[in-house]
């Protein structure tokens, strides 16, 4: 039923077509589109049973097994461990806060980011989300690939790395309430016997001996820090996993967000992903026969060579679990990127292809010998954005402002917030130029360097906030229309679409008629209107 809201009709301001039931056009389109370029309804919210096997698709990343025993080759078992468990908590805390967040307001990374960078600013982290997750993607498939060629021995790489790219993608086109849930659910069960079932079969193979414990470097390398510190900062440079957490957790249900942020995002989580993986890594690279230096590729390869099909149904396992989520994330930026930069707006499902097509490519070259490095310097732009995100939630809490008072609407925040732009402007500058001039040492810094940086003076701004670098103040808000903004759906003047009215703003450009999040970011003769509209009230 629809009806007519009335509260603010002054002015021959038109009234709002109002229902308080999903628009089955937008439920049938968000079983593929997972409400990607709009807010989560709580209508659309799932259980933390559904959220938790979404999520812990990344538990299986063979990346978190050989990270660890990399790490350990480099400073020895026990700086290792006591840096990853300090990384542990270092997780656990921050992923349960932004995880709360985003459950509290249905916001994406891209749409949260809107509040501390301003329009153009958010455009820049969905792009570099959506990259980094893409490199992820040609890393993870490309150990699949390798032991696919490894265990049959004919056909060349490009064939198997075609393989993995078309039966990945195609599992990453519907969302993660109506697929990745099941999936990784599914699949859990044979990735937990596979990594068990790796250590007995290396123990019933080779022995157990406790040396794997107390391994030290022959030689120290010269790190310029403590071992476990730098166990530390080479995990901070996965941080981008806390933009992962929070396009997932914002699909709980809100009366599941203490369980959600505390275990299914928070601690317990990380205890498994990084440190149990890391510990079955260390204890497999000593204990297995691998041909040349440790990597993810001669890791894998020693296992398949040990377990043979066993190994590598795991490898293929774990991969899946993980790919196809990271096919999700991906797909999701790239989609808000080129939606808000360019207009150019096509369905999900298209932007899984097109990631699939620059991972192929990307398989095709010596992938492993430079994506080090790009990560290395994504890494501190992203150690920025999650202290930025950290100091806002925390200005907010302070403030004691109900986490979805936020604003991120594009006719109601401005082009450039230089708050945020600033400070992560600056942080990355210097982080940068640490990694690319400062060597080893400048390298193992940049991180720890570029967080306390971005936090540091946006803190400092905030203190000296000008309310217009966060908001512009104009009239007619259809929030304050409805008795209930989250769950009063509204009808967009555009696509004929209804939406929440948490996400609904008028369109100054066509007589403020109401139009929904993901139609003003594309139109720029909105966004002019709502510019003019806002100059005018100043």
């Amino acid at each position: 039923m629809t009806i007519e809201a009335s509260a603010t009709r002054s002015g021959g301001i038109p009234p709002l077509a109002v229902t308080f039931t999903d628009d089955p056009h937008v439920l049938a389109r968000a079983a593929a589109e997972d409400y990607s370029l709009h807010i989560v309804p709580r209508s659309w919210r799932t259980s933390r049973t559904s959220v938790s096997m979404a999520w812990f698709g990344l538990m299986s990343a063979m990346f978190f097994v050989v990270v660890g025993a990399t790490v350990a080759l480099a400073v020895g078992t026990i700086d290792s461990l006591i840096g990853i468990g300090l990384s542990v908590v270092a997780y656990g805390v921050i992923n349960a806060i932004v995880a709360r967040f985003a459950n509290e307001t249905g916001t994406s990374v891209s749409q949260f980011s809107r509040v501390l960078f301003g329009r153009a600013g958010s455009a820049f982290a969905a792009a570099l989300f959506g990259i980094t997750i893409a490199y992820y993607v040609v890393a993870e498939g490309s150990i699949v690939a390798s032991a696919l060629h490894a265990y049959f021995g004919v056909l060349p790489m490009a064939f198997w790395s075609l393989v993995v790219v078309l039966y990945q993608a195609p599992l990453a086109w519907r969302g993660v309430t109506t697929w990745l849930d099941r999936l990784n659910g599914y699949l859990l069960p044979i990735y937990i016997v596979g990594l068990v079932g790796s250590v007995v079969w290396a123990i019933a193979e080779y022995g157990y001996s406790n040396d794997w414990l107390t391994h030290a470097p022959e030689s120290a390398a010269d790190l310029g820090v403590p071992g476990w510190w730098y166990a530390f900062v080479i995990y901070m440079g996965v941080w981008v996993v806390t933009m992962m957490a929070w396009d997932y957790a914002r699909f709980g249900r809100p009366e599941d967000a203490t369980f959600n942020a505390q275990v299914s995002f928070g601690t317990p989580f990380y205890v498994v992903t990084l440190l149990i993986n890391a510990a079955v890594g260390m204890f497999l690279a000593q204990t297995i026969a691998i041909s040349g230096a440790l990597s993810e590729e001669s890791a894998i390869l020693g296992i398949v060579g040990m377990m043979g099909f066993w190994g590598l149904l795991w490898v293929f396992v774990s991969q899946t679990r993980v790919n196809s989520g990271n096919f999700y994330l991906s797909s999701t930026n790239f989609q808000n990127f080129f939606a808000r930069t360019v207009k150019f707006s096509m369905p999900r499902t298209f932007w899984v292809m097109v990631v699939a097509v620059l991972v192929y490519l990307m398989m095709l070259t010596n992938v492993l010998s430079w994506i080090t490095t790009s990560l290395q310097y994504q890494g501190v732009l992203i150690v920025g954005w999650v202290a930025i995100a950290l100091a806002h939630i925390g200005w907010m809490r302070l403030k004691k402002m109900p986490a979805d008072s936020l604003e991120f609407r594009p006719g109601r925040v401005p082009a450039v917030n230089p708050a945020g732009v600033g400070a992560w402007g600056v942080a990355s500058v210097v982080g940068v130029i640490m990694v690319a001039v400062g060597g080893p040492v400048g390298a193992v810094w940049a991180p720890p360097v570029s967080f306390l940086i971005a936090g540091a003076i946006y803190c400092v701004a905030l203190a000296f906030r000008r309310d217009g670098w966060f908001t512009m103040i104009r009239p007619h808000d259809p929030r304050n229309e409805v008795d209930d903004m989250w769950e009063a759906r509204v009808q967009c003047h555009r696509c004929e679409d209804s939406y929440i009215a948490y996400e609904m703003d008028r369109d100054p450009s066509a007589d403020h008629q109401p139009i929904c999040l993901a139609c003003a970011s594309d139109d720029l003769e909105f966004q002019r209107a709502a510019d003019r509209e806002a100059a005018a009230l100043r």
